[in-house]
């Protein structure tokens, strides 16, 4: 089955996230529609988010509680975990509900998970997810590569996510006292692996273990404070929120070599220096270019189109801006042979877009727990799957059409008068797809109808 080729669909649902009723015949030229979205910087969240040191306060009370073991104060500090999630999930799921710039926002959480921290794990990072997505993600999502991964490297959730914050060169001053008192901590191999794996060379890209290892030694001293930790060495005072700290009686002294490149001692800088090399490497606009393409074309990458985007980001000096519009030129994006399965969030922002929502309501935020695509829980590093065969088995499908179901009849109990033949005007339909039919089908409830738009077989596809 073949869909038909509408370029106007095609930008709004593969490159934005999901097409409004009447949109298409607005758009009189889809490729400019999308490029001007990448005028400007990203857009900022709207309503109300935690602040910085509301977080670090939460943060501070449950390693308190903890310590103490004081269960009615653990149980007040998740409850305000729990708010400060809520808060932050909203916000960023409202942004791509709402926004006139859907394709700034698909990018926002293209990198958000390829630079991902999980809230599974260390409790510390759950409070702090969204916020490092605000500071990490957004702000250069239309910058530089090199500056985001920096940024990410920087930030408290990364450093304590992949436990950067806890590593001590051997060498170290803290580390030579710690093993003089019989309790040495030692090098954590952990962020620097995945800085090396995933973040930026990708698996195949032509590093050893001696280049990890000597990675993690250069990203020593590289920490989070305002965090209460309360652990080892004190190497400064806390401070409200959290933030990156340099601590200098942690780094392990002396030159590293990290793929070949001699590193001269220079504290922060060695690995501000290893950074900005790793996100210059060949194998990393390769790496780069073959997950964009994958995301924006097909499962299976066409090697022309990786090969265009990975010059365009190599030549440009990781300008994301510059990447951003080599997708909009590639031919193999527009082609209607190729086609991406919607993931569980795509999936329901485009439902509640094609719907009109305005909003989004804390709902919507269980749902995604629902469909197994909770924001910012990926069970691993490498953040959430990207392709059909991660997401389209019996159970996730049998999800969606419960959830379709549930939002359909809710929408006519609460006095909705929806026409679902309008989603037509929404959805790329297959030339042998039944559903114009089904939809026109005046025998059937309306929400029967609507519900088999939104579980159906074309709405899965952007």
């Amino acid at each position: 089955m073949m869909p038909f080729a509408d370029p106007a669909l095609r930008a709004l649902n593969r490159f934005g996230l999901g097409a409004r009723p009447g949109e298409r015949g607005r758009l009189e030229d889809p490729g400019r529609w999308l490029r001007g979205q990448l005028d400007g910087g990203a857009p900022k969240l709207r309503g109300e988010l935690p602040s910085g040191d509301e977080i670090g306060a939460v943060i501070r009370g449950l390693r308190e509680a903890q310590r103490a073991r004081d269960q009615d104060a653990l149980r007040e500090r998740r409850r305000e975990i729990r708010r400060i999630v809520g808060l932050e999930a909203v916000a960023t799921l409202s942004a791509r509900v709402s926004s006139e710039r859907p394709f700034v926002e698909r990018l926002v959480a293209f990198w958000s998970n390829h630079l991902c921290v999980s809230v599974q794990g260390e409790p510390a990072v759950l409070p702090m997810a969204g916020m490092y997505e605000r500071e990490v993600i957004r702000p250069h999502v239309l910058g530089r590569f090199e500056d985001m991964v920096l940024a990410s490297a920087r930030h408290p959730a990364m450093l304590i996510y992949l436990d950067n914050a806890q590593s001590i060169g051997p060498e170290s001053r803290a580390g030579r006292m710690t093993a003089r008192r019989g309790n040495a901590r030692g090098l954590n191999e952990n962020y620097a692996r995945e800085l090396l794996e995933l973040h930026t060379l990708g698996v195949d890209g032509g590093y050893a273990q001696e280049d990890v290892v000597e990675l993690a030694r250069v990203l020593t001293g590289w920490g989070a404070q305002g965090v209460g930790r309360g652990r080892g060495p004190r190497v400064g005072p806390e401070t409200t929120a959290p933030a990156f700290r340099f601590a200098p009686p942690l780094h392990e002294p002396g030159a590293k070599t990290v793929l070949g490149v001699r590193y001269r001692e220079g504290g922060v800088g060695e690995g501000e220096a290893v950074i900005r090399d790793l996100c210059r490497h060949p194998s990393t606009a390769r790496f780069l270019a073959g997950k964009l393409v994958r995301h924006f074309v097909a499962d299976d990458p066409p090697a022309a189109a990786v090969d265009q985007v990975a010059a365009v980001f190599a030549d440009s000096g990781g300008d994301l801006r510059e990447t951003a519009l080599a997708l909009v030129d590639l031919d193999e994006a527009w082609d209607p042979a190729n086609r991406k399965f919607r993931t569980p969030q795509d999936w329901l922002v485009a439902v509640l877009r094609v719907l009109g929502a305005k909003d989004t309501p804390r709902e919507v935020v269980e749902a995604l727990r629902q469909l197994r695509h909770t924001l910012w829980a990926p069970g691993a590093p490498k953040g959430y799957g990207d392709t059909r065969r991660e997401w389209a088995d019996p159970d996730a499908l049998m999800n969606r059409a419960e959830l379709a179901r549930s939002i359909s009849r809710r929408i006519v109990r609460d006095g909705g008068r929806p026409d679902p033949e309008r989603l037509l005007d929404a959805i790329e339909v297959g030339e042998d797809s039944e559903l114009p039919r089904l939809l026109g089908d005046g025998g059937v409830a309306v929400d029967e109808r609507l519900a088999l738009a939104l579980a159906g077989p074309d709405f899965q596809w952007r």
